[in-house]
């Protein structure tokens, strides 16, 4: 990957980053159920940390993490895309949060395996690890209460 390639790549994924602050801090705006209003602002302090990965990336920083295999549940794989709409229920956030992970997670697997710089490669790994660690916490909740919509 060329420099100039790698910088607009980063950059994308900085404004994902950024975009999922947001997105978390409204939904745990939207959410009446407590413990995921939590959840949700943990989750938007993830994606911050994210944020400054990105912004203050080092090989360094990398090489010491080690990677570990996320459980994947693949509710979402079974659920359909949605936009967002402040009025939405608690069920489609949680869709909808889902999905964004789903989509994030297979952005950063196909950043990683694009090669290049293994301390950069290493890089999209671990936010593709992160991205999934969300989607699991997601679908648990979503898992844990879908009974209580049928």
């Amino acid at each position: 990957m060329e420099i100039d390639d790698f910088k607009k790549t980063v950059q994308f994924a900085l404004e994902k980053e950024k975009e999922a602050v947001e997105f978390y801090k409204r939904c745990s705006e939207l959410t009446t159920r407590s413990g995921m209003q939590n959840a949700f602002l943990e989750m938007a302090e993830e994606e911050q940390k994210h944020v400054r990965m990105l912004e203050n990336f080092k090989p360094e920083h990398v090489e010491k993490v080690k990677l570990k295999e996320i459980a994947d549940l693949k509710i979402s794989d079974y659920l359909v895309d949605m936009e967002f709409d402040p009025g939405m229920s608690y069920k489609d956030l949680l869709i909808l949060a889902m999905k964004r992970e789903e989509k994030a997670h297979a952005l950063y697997t196909g950043l990683a395996q694009e090669g290049g710089d293994p301390a950069v490669v290493k890089l999209f790994q671990i936010l593709a690890q992160e991205e999934q660690k969300h989607k699991l916490r997601l679908e648990k909740e979503y898992d844990e209460i879908a009974l209580m919509w049928n």
